[in-house]
């Protein structure tokens, strides 16, 4: 069976911007979306259990970003409350891709797009070319299968 693209999983947080991710402008740092796409990411592993960071850390496997794609559309200030849409994006490799994108609360203004990629290293800090097993399963949980 090939992978099922019509499966969308998705998550959408809300997290207020801090006094310490804003810069001289008054508007939030650019750094500071990463840390919101991080955010996103972890809600999204909570929301859609087994693919989490708890999951990741147990396993002995690491998965860290290896490309990181944004796009910048308008500002966050401090105290705006920055809706991070965060959304599985299938690829047929052993890497985990998403996408996201941040509006602004109050008016639903385009902040940012993005996208980024991990891949997954082994115990032994090598890069893993298959699939580790329980990101398999997670797969097969929801649908998303390359068999």
């Amino acid at each position: 069976m090939k992978a099922e693209q019509k499966v969308i999983l998705e998550d959408v947080t809300r997290i207020r911007v801090k006094f310490s991710e804003i810069d001289s402008m008054r508007r939030a740092w650019h750094g500071s979306y990463i840390k919101y796409m991080e955010d996103g990411r972890e809600s999204f592993g909570l929301h859609y259990p087994g693919i989490g960071y708890a999951d990741i850390t147990a396993s002995g496997i690491f998965a860290p970003i290896v490309d990181v794609r944004v796009k910048y559309y308008g500002p966050l200030a401090l105290n705006d409350v920055v809706v991070i849409r965060t959304r599985y994006v299938y690829h047929p490799g052993a890497r985990l891709d998403y996408s996201y994108e941040m509006r602004r609360e109050s008016d639903n203004a385009l902040c940012c797009r993005a996208l980024t990629t991990q891949l997954f290293i082994d115990r032994n800090e090598q890069l893993m070319l298959d699939k580790p097993q329980y990101y398999l399963d997670w797969q097969r949980k929801y649908g998303i299968c390359d068999e």
